[in-house]
């Protein structure tokens, strides 16, 4: 493995948490709230918790979508155009 497939490798591995962290972290709070409602309710309900997630995780996707993307995009377009001097 040269040096320029382990570098591209790297900035894959960072654009992919840069991509994955605040989605997860706010699934992560809204499961950690939801949790701490309904334990002092004594509500029972086992979807109440992935639904709320879900609508968290699309929202935030929605409203953090141009600063997660950017990135996602410019990688991929520098993939496409280095890729024959990386295979080689």
């Amino acid at each position: 493995m040269t040096s320029d497939i382990a570098y591209s490798l790297g900035t894959g591995l960072s654009v992919f948490l840069t991509m994955a962290l605040p989605p997860l972290a706010a699934a992560t709070i809204a499961g950690f709230l939801i949790a701490v409602l309904q334990a002092a309710t004594q509500i029972q309900d086992q979807t109440l918790p992935q639904a709320v997630k879900l609508f968290v995780v699309v929202g935030t996707f929605a409203a953090l979508s141009g600063a997660l993307f950017g990135p996602l995009t410019n990688y991929a377009e520098a993939m496409y155009t280095d890729f024959p001097r990386l295979v080689r």
